[in-house]
């Protein structure tokens, strides 16, 4: 009954497979294969765009080097104040813009509101050089509560965005869960609503270390090769990246991994809405569920082979939680089963 993280999942069969396949001959280093090649155009394909695409080891790797690439001197990006970049990334967003700020932006359900972003923009008036200068806008598909942007939430925020001249990033570690739960294609989550760059993960979603950096306009990533090169992130053998990604998007694998993890989200959720030892934090969207309860009663569960998170309340909701409760984080991944999760819904009566 593992739920504390989708990436704790191992990877699917069909992504294994083909790095075994890949292993075997020579082939040309540093994204110089046939193959990356092949899966570059195969992003145009489904971005339905010519687009610029790098492979990276690592989802902080994509978020950090996005930044960099549209780094201003005494530049500063905003996110949700609850974001993963800002929260969660050992201020390596700061660190390989070598010193840009991250700006947090307030909005209800994990989600950056238009109004709010347009007030922390204009706490930066242009020219004034003691306050630095706005670079870029960031919002997280999925959320880190497991919330997701509407797509007219998106479009609100590049609005915001675009009226100051700064591109929009997407830190998408869960962009195909965020995208088969609004059913739209990777184009209509993106640039059709006004998203610059993508950072489109595929680690969480069964592969074993592949992700991307995705500019629909090429050229805003004219520096990207230097800097990921100096980053570190350039992968000699980068084809095992790559044949990655071929085995994840052949027949819409990543799109069927993505519902499944989904489907056993709402199965957790549902059994949860119905338990006596455990309510709803709030509705969950994508593959994370959070569940607030009683903490004597999560300690037994933890102690029957349950295993989870205990997260922090959202700082908008203080009485989320009682004195004696705990909020927990729950999430399914493509390797989680039907009998787990009832399971644990079994325990939580």
């Amino acid at each position: 009954m593992n739920f504390a993280s989708d990436n704790w999942a191992g990877a699917h069969p069909a992504i294994s497979e083909r790095l075994l396949t890949a292993s075997a001959g020579f082939s040309a280093p540093y994204g110089a294969s046939a193959l990356d090649r092949k899966i570059e155009q195969q992003f145009n394909e489904l971005f339905e765009r010519e687009v610029a695409v790098y492979f990276v080891s690592t989802g902080t790797a994509a978020n950090s080097l996005a930044l960099a690439a549209v780094n201003r001197p005494g530049g500063v990006s905003f996110c949700h104040r609850e974001a993963h970049m800002l929260e969660d990334e050992c201020g390596a967003p700061e660190f390989f813009t070598h010193g840009a700020r991250l700006a947090p932006v307030d909005g209800d359900n994990g989600k950056i509101d238009p109004d709010n972003l347009q007030a922390e923009i204009m706490r930066f008036p242009p020219n004034f050089v003691h306050a630095g200068q706005p670079m870029a806008v960031s919002i997280t598909q999925a959320t880190e509560i497991g919330t997701l942007y509407q797509p007219e939430e998106i479009a609100a925020i590049a609005d915001v965005a675009h009226t100051h001249s700064l591109p929009l990033h997407m830190d998408g570690a869960r962009f195909a869960n965020a995208l088969v739960s609004l059913q739209l294609t990777p184009a209509e989550m993106s640039w059709k609503l006004g998203v610059d760059i993508v950072s489109f993960g595929a680690t969480k979603n069964g592969c074993w270390c592949a992700e991307a950096l995705v500019f629909m306009h090429p050229a805003q990533a004219k520096d990207l090769p230097f800097i990921r090169k100096r980053a570190a992130q350039l992968v000699s053998k980068s084809r095992f990246i790559a044949c990655q990604f071929e085995a994840y998007l052949a027949d819409d694998l990543w799109l069927k991994l993505a519902h499944h993890a989904n489907t056993m989200a709402a199965r957790l959720q549902n059994g949860i809405a119905n338990s006596k030892h455990a309510r709803l934090a709030w509705q969950a969207e994508a593959n994370e569920v959070f569940a607030v309860l009683d903490q004597k009663h999560a300690d037994r569960l933890q102690q029957q082979g349950a295993v989870f998170y205990p997260w922090n309340p959202p700082r908008a909701k203080p009485e989320l939680i009682g004195e004696q409760e705990v909020l927990v984080r729950l999430v399914t991944s493509f390797a989680t089963e039907p009998a787990q999760v009832d399971a644990l819904i079994e325990l939580l009566g």
